[in-house]
């Protein structure tokens, strides 16, 4: 738009509109919208793309190239990596019913409009519910990152506290979200990681904890695989001093692990990708907030939520939104916090998938879930010079492998395996300093002996 070039297809690109626009916001220049990215990460200058390619057939061809240079998860090559997004078994219905188009295009509609979606939505929200021992769970948010920010900013507004103490073994990238949502509202403290459990340090959250402190933000199972045993203390803590609790939780493991109500939590922040969700480039995640059916929490609930009503005639059920005043699309600028529908789809999905499985197919499916990691981490642990530290304690699904002892570096073993056709471990040496060369293994329902057994093979291959 430099250099006097009106774009067509651009709103607002004429200099009168924009002018107009940028005044009425108090706006010098349209660059005072960017003050808070980083000079250093704006790109300077026009952005060095090549030709526009000349037709239909081009752009294909070009794709498919990038696309053939991809290395799978399936077929002959195996995935331990996880960190986020892990690769789970989705079941064909699932695929089925949310790409069918009265739910893949459906957008906002209104309560007629969209009646069957809202009904699949409301069922989400029930189907959830359930799982964690909450009877007000969100709309799909953009992931369990949005999903705790959220949480933390509703616990600044309830309490009237800023204060958010979150775990050391905090993914960097969920806590550099955390930090960068709730930077207008909250500070973010963390608290130390227990070296002899490799959970949260209890001793250091009672003195970090104080009439400050607005939310305890506690990940169980944590980034790397380990269970909060003392998840009920924790909450003591925070109530003692007034605060909430926000329980992070993977909720596939919620068929054997306790729901967070039961042990005190009073907000609930979790990711849907587990639950009957591809893994995909950039996609393929939601993620929920959920709390008691109290008002304090639910006026401060940015999310769309659904309710169910009786017919006037009791003939049937209707489903709405319900106390839209809450949300931004009734506030706009003057919103509290933001949300949207993009990820509405995958609660369906998620719903589906949970009705399909139920509580004795939830609960089989964690224990098989826990018995493979347990399997693969006591082989790997076996290899000369590779340990799995906190070996003895409950962790789910995830793990952490050290090879410092061998010589080798994660990023040397992970080229391995790469050879022998395997998706390692995520490489934890840049993002935890302390913990050597480790890495993050995923294992889930898709692993079995003979897949566990071909890793830790390549894995002795590696290090030898």
């Amino acid at each position: 738009m430099g250099n006097g070039f009106i774009h067509p297809y651009v709103p607002n690109a004429a200099p009168a509109p924009r002018r107009k626009l940028l005044e009425a916001i108090g706006a010098g220049d349209v660059t005072e919208l960017y003050a808070a990215i980083p000079e250093a990460l704006r790109v300077d200058g026009p952005l060095d793309l090549p030709p526009a390619l000349p037709g239909e057939q081009d752009l294909r061809r070009h794709l498919e190239e990038i696309v053939a240079r991809n290395r799978p998860c399936t077929g002959s090559w195996l995935n331990f990596c996880g960190a986020g997004c892990a690769q789970h078994y989705v079941p064909a219905i699932v695929d089925e019913i949310v790409h069918r188009g009265e739910l893949l295009t459906a957008y906002g509609g209104g309560t007629y409009s969209d009646h069957g979606k809202n009904q699949a939505l409301f069922e989400f929200q029930s189907l959830i519910g359930e799982l964690v021992g909450m009877e007000v769970v969100s709309t799909p948010t953009y992931d369990a990152g949005a999903a705790t920010g959220s949480a933390a900013t509703m616990a600044c507004r309830i309490t009237g506290r800023r204060g958010i103490l979150v775990p050391e073994t905090m993914s960097a990238d969920r806590r550099s979200q955390l930090r960068g949502f709730t930077k207008p509202f909250a500070t973010v403290e963390t608290v130390a990681r227990d070296a002899d459990t490799g959970t949260m340090d209890l001793a250091d959250l009672r003195a970090r904890v104080s009439d400050g402190t607005a939310a305890v933000v506690m990940e169980s199972p944590g980034y790397l695989g380990l269970i909060e045993t003392e998840a009920a203390e924790i909450a003591a803590i925070a109530h003692e001093a007034g605060a909430l609790l926000i329980a992070c939780v993977d909720p596939i493991s919620l068929g054997v692990l306790a729901a967070p109500a039961d042990y005190g939590a009073d907000l609930v922040a979790g990711d849907l990708q587990p639950l009957g969700i591809h893994m995909y480039a950039g996609g393929g995640n939601g993620g929920f907030i959920a709390s008691h059916d109290e008002a304090r929490f639910v006026a401060e609930y940015p999310s769309i939520l659904f309710s169910i009503a009786p017919t006037r005639d009791g003939e049937g059920f209707g489903f709405a939104w319900s106390t839209m005043e809450r949300t931004s699309y009734d506030t706009r600028h003057d919103a509290t916090d933001y949300t949207g529908t993009t990820q509405w789809i995958w609660g369906i999905g998620a719903a589906v998938y949970l009705s399909l499985m139920g509580p004795e197919g939830m609960a089989a499916l964690g224990r098989g879930i826990m018995q493979r990691a347990r399997y693969a981490a006591e082989r790997i642990a076996a290899l000369p010079g590779v340990s799995v530290p906190h070996l003895e304690r409950p962790f789910f699904k995830e793990f952490v492998v050290d090879f410092s002892a061998t010589g080798a570096t994660v990023a040397a073993v992970n080229a391995a395996l790469r050879e022998a056709e395997i998706h390692g471990g995520k490489d934890l040496s840049r993002e935890f300093p302390a913990l050597g060369q480790s890495a993050l293994y995923c294992v889930t329902e898709l692993h079995g002996a003979a897949e566990i057994e071909r890793l830790v093979s390549a894995l002795g291959e590696a290090v030898r």
